[in-house]
């Protein structure tokens, strides 16, 4: 039987990011691919959004992206255009990119890394008791992990497996597309329109080919009826009149809009990721951000339960931050699909709709919601930066999000706050303290980074810091100190630890809250 600390099923972007994020941590990894050869030429999703670009910088890997994608400074709601020119991101756009290039690049990255990828391995079994999960294959053989992450889509084997609820809604319309070539193109690169029979839009995707979309709202398509070019250019002709001369399909799609997420998305060592845990209509681009973005919530975290540094509970925090999130997009799609038909009170209101969007902060809450920029995880604290993604400030090392290559949590120190040093000793295993200036100047004195770049404990020039805060903060997201290396005397239990304005810091037993040893512990001053 193979061994591993981890298994994934399901080899896509989700999947694939994964397994970079536990490598970094040195976790072992197993990725289970039911498919023999990956998809070469299948657009799928086709652009990432500014938080999925910032993500990939912190890990230093944005910059293959960008060669092989097209930058558009345009999202869009329901099809009404949202300029992102004035987001506050090094990436104020949209980058035009195909899935199967996204799977690519991380798939080498992934490789780099010593991840294990097994392709044609279909997943028909498990079985998890308290220390682990038997995976089994369709072939008769096993695998033994810790855990066991389902990243296998929206018809996922693990979820079923598991028993999660997938609720949701049925869906109420049809959507097709394909990949096509087309012999009388539109002129414009990005072409949509909504008429009498339903929506079609035609996206130029590279040099003699584009994807063509069509939307009916008066056919429900069952799972069995048949995808070819010659029903695509039926329900283009119907809608749009004419069939741009399309012929040579790559490839040929169709889907609802069926919005359904998972009612959990952990049950004991079998977790959920991306497509597994939630499915939407594509509508903005959403769906292989939310799921990257799943990847990296979950990577440090279920990282540090598999190495013994932070206890179990630790991972039920990624459904609570995660669920809500894809719960928001799936309603924010459903109000995009309902905006796209063609009647006339609807017609009415996108035209409401199109004017409020001329304002900028309808804009720019509509554009922070599909790009997830405005995202803010609910953190202990008053500050309204916590919770969110840590700006990338130019310091005098460099950029913040180049702190954040190897995926540990940091502890940035702009404010030259000496005393930190002592504060973190039990944690110098799992957080960078740096020390830097802020070129562009900023009101940040310190601040705690988790891996996944967003803000966990927060102190602004000139206030007193709270270092109670931060050390209840290290404890919730690393795991309790080292017991070696806790930075106070061990005494009998009772007391704390106070450390003044002389250097003197007040350390509160409820920094030790889940530490194995912690009921023989005692912080005293120093």
């Amino acid at each position: 039987m193979i061994n591993s600390q981890v298994v994934i099923a399901g080899a896509g972007p989700t999947g694939l990011m994964l397994a970079c994020e536990l490598r970094l941590a040195g976790i072992d990894v197993l990725v289970l691919e039911r498919l023999p050869e990956p998809r070469t030429v299948e657009s799928r999703a086709g652009a990432l959004h500014i938080r999925t670009m910032e993500t990939l910088d912190q890990r230093g890997l944005l910059d293959g992206f960008l060669e092989r994608g097209q930058p558009r400074q345009h999202v869009h709601f329901s099809g009404l255009s949202l300029d992102l020119s004035d987001m506050a991101t090094r990436y104020p756009y949209a980058l035009f990119i195909l899935q199967a290039e996204v799977q690519r690049q991380l798939e080498q990255r992934a490789a780099q890394l010593g991840v294990r990828l097994r392709r044609g391995a279909e997943v028909t079994g498990f079985t998890q008791d308290e220390t682990g999960v038997t995976v089994e294959f369709a072939d008769g053989s096993r695998v033994r992990a810790d855990y066991l992450v389902g990243c296998d889509g929206g018809r996922s084997t693990v979820r079923g497996l598991a028993g999660i609820a997938f609720p949701g809604t049925p869906a109420t319309m049809t959507a097709m597309l394909g990949d096509v070539e087309l012999a009388e193109p539109p002129a414009a690169d990005i072409f949509q329109e909504r008429r009498e029979h339903g929506r079609f839009s035609v996206l130029s995707y590279g040099p003699g080919w584009y994807r063509v979309l069509t939307n009916e709202f008066d056919h429900v398509a069952g799972r069995d009826e048949p995808v070819t070019l010659e029903t695509l250019r039926k329900a283009m002709l119907k809608i749009a009149g004419t069939d741009f001369g399309m012929h040579s399909p790559r490839w040929l799609s169709r889907h609802g809009d069926a919005a359904r997420q998972a009612d959990r998305y952990r049950v004991g060592r079998v977790l959920l990721a991306g497509d597994a845990a939630h499915i939407h209509f594509p509508a903005g681009g959403q769906g292989l951000n939310t799921g990257v973005q799943d990847a990296v919530n979950l990577g440090w975290k279920l990282a540090a339960v598999v190495r013994g540094q932070a206890p179990d509970r630790l991972l039920d925090t990624y459904h609570a931050e995660r669920h809500p999130v894809a719960a928001r997009v799936l309603h924010n799609t459903r109000a995009q699909t309902a905006l796209w038909r063609v009647d006339e009170h609807t017609s009415a209101l996108r035209e409401v709709l199109d004017d409020l969007i001329g304002i900028d902060e309808v804009r720019s809450r509509l554009a922070g919601m599909i790009t997830a920029t405005d995202l803010q995880y609910p953190m202990e604290g008053t500050d309204d930066l916590l919770g969110r993604r840590i700006p990338d400030l130019d310091l005098d090392r460099g950029r913040v999000y180049e702190l954040l290559h190897h995926a540990h949590a940091v502890l940035l120190d702009l404010g030259g706050l000496p005393s930190l040093d002592s504060v973190v000793t039990g944690w110098a295993d799992r957080v960078d303290l740096v020390r830097a200036r802020s070129i562009e100047g900023s009101d940040l004195g310190a601040v705690l980074i988790r891996p996944d770049g967003h803000v966990a404990w927060i102190t602004r020039a000139g206030e007193r810091p709270d270092y109670d805060a931060l050390q209840a903060a290290l404890t919730t997201w690393l795991g309790p100190p080292a017991f070696a290396g806790v930075p106070s005397a061990m005494v009998e239990r009772g007391g704390d630890a106070r450390l003044g304005e002389g250097g003197r810091i007040d350390r509160r037993m409820a920094c030790l809250q889940g530490h194995p040893q912690a009921q023989h512990m005692r912080l005293s001053s120093d």
